[in-house]
C-alpha cells in the first residue's frame, strides 16, 4: 500500500481526541496555522497546546513551508490541540509517505483511545462505591 508523493502538495485529514474533532487542512504555503479561522496563537492561549499543535510540522521539518486550515469542535483545550496535532500527522502522510516512519515512532499517528470512563449507577462514580457501612 506505498502512495505516491502528493503532486499538488495538498492533503486533509480528521483527527481525534477524547471528545474532540479536528478537520485539518494541509497545503504548501508559508507557515500560516489557523484553528477555527483564527491564529494559533490566539486559539490556543497557552505555549504548551501551541507547541503540540507545531510538533508533526517540526519533526518532519516541514516548519515554513505548509499551510494548515483547521476546524475544530468538541472536547477541551487540551483535547482539541492533541486532535489537531493527530489530524496534521495523517494528513502529512497525504502529501509525503516517506513521513511516516519518524510521525509513528513519536506516536502521532495512534489515535489516543483513552477518555473518561462512565459513571456506574448504584456507585459513585465510575470505580468509587459509596461508604460501606457494617453496622
Amino acid at each position: 500500500m506505498e502512495r505516491e508523493p502528493n503532486e499538488d502538495g495538498r492533503g486533509s485529514a480528521t483527527g481525534k481526541r477524547k471528545t474532540a474533532i479536528a478537520r485539518v487542512r494541509v497545503q504548501v504555503g508559508t507557515g500560516l496555522i489557523q484553528v477555527n479561522d483564527r491564529p494559533l496563537e490566539e486559539y490556543f492561549p497557552r505555549t504548551l497546546w501551541t507547541t503540540q499543535v507545531k510538533a508533526p510540522i517540526e519533526l518532519t521539518n516541514m516548519a515554513g513551508k505548509l499551510d494548515v486550515f483547521a476546524k475544530v469542535t468538541g472536547g477541551g483545550l487540551t483535547g482539541q490541540a492533541e486532535a489537531i496535532r493527530h489530524g496534521i500527522s495523517r494528513a502529512l502522510l497525504e502529501i509525503n509517505p516517506e513521513f511516516r516512519d519518524s510521525l509513528k515512532k513519536e506516536g502521532f499517528l495512534t489515535r489516543d483511545a483513552r477518555a473518561k470512563e462512565r459513571k456506574k449507577f448504584g456507585q459513585k462514580g465510575a470505580r468509587k462505591r459509596f461508604q460501606f457501612s457494617k453496622r
